[in-house]
């Protein structure tokens, strides 16, 4: 599926549950924020030399980088199933350095010369879910249980461009849309109406790939229907596609502010 239709079928979805006709029938939450995703692992691109790889760190020279999110979630009615959809902007670029000479794609680049590098690895997450009714109730509604199915649609580009020793451009990239079916779980603890303590993951594991996606946050509600919160995302990747070997994970914290109506 293109991403130009992931976006379209998300905005539709979005657009039908913030209508006012159909709003009095579930619950909504909106949220936007700014995550601080802090980069680690290596990649490389038609090579399984290790001297191919490239160190996200110490060769790439990414550090961490403060980015937007937003998302909606959708609690319905009935046997209906509830619907969270996320958009993670993903992107780092940077002048790197590497102490040899190394391949990526079909070029060499010279251990004497600069380069420049970009990875992308945007992100749309579309969950159908339920809660679990029995921990709800067994509660008193101060515990929620969630479990789903969710697809990230994982908009992914690497690109490596410099000079060859005469000073002729060179450049190589890869790109591609890689959809991931993977399991949802969330789990929210509300001990007082204005605090509530989440939990989120997202994940799959298959032949020599995973995706893993954790989510904590503390919310708090200094209004009735606004609230803010703080929390801390990890993700581990690795993926071996289209000749991309990729093994990197991103962590940090974030904030966000949002309003549940």
């Amino acid at each position: 599926m293109k991403r130009s239709s992931v976006l379209l079928i998300a905005l539709t979805a979005v657009t039908v549950l913030l209508c006012p006709n159909v709003s009095f029938a579930i619950g909504i939450e909106v949220a936007v924020g700014v995550w601080g995703q802090g980069p680690s692992g290596d990649i490389s691109y038609k090579s399984d030399l290790t001297t191919d790889k490239l160190d996200i760190e110490e060769d790439l020279k990414y550090d961490r980088k403060y980015k937007p999110f937003g998302r909606v979630r959708a609690d319905m009615p009935g046997l209906i199933p509830n619907i969270y959809f996320i958009a993670t902007p993903m992107k780092f670029e940077e002048t790197g350095s590497k102490t040899t000479n190394f391949t990526f794609g079909d070029t060499t680049f010279d251990v004497t010369l600069p380069f420049d590098t970009l990875v992308q690895l945007n992100h749309y997450d579309i969950a159908l879910f339920y809660s679990l009714p029995f921990v709800s109730l067994g509660s008193a509604g101060k515990l929620n249980a969630d479990l789903g199915l969710n697809a990230r649609i994982v908009d992914f580009k690497a690109e490596v461009s410099g000079t060859d020793l005469l000073s002729n451009p060179i450049v190589e990239s890869e790109e591609f849309t890689l959809p991931v079916p993977m399991i949802y779980l969330g789990l929210q603890i509300k001990p007082i109406d204005i605090l509530a303590l989440e939990g989120e993951f997202r994940g799959i594991a298959y032949n020599s790939n995973h995706y893993y996606d954790f989510i904590g946050r503390v919310k708090g509600k200094p209004l009735n229907q606004i609230f803010v919160a703080a929390g801390y995302r990890y993700e581990d990747v690795e993926i071996d596609e289209s000749d991309v070997k990729a093994s990197i994970s991103f962590s940090g914290p974030f904030f966000e502010a949002g309003m549940e109506f």
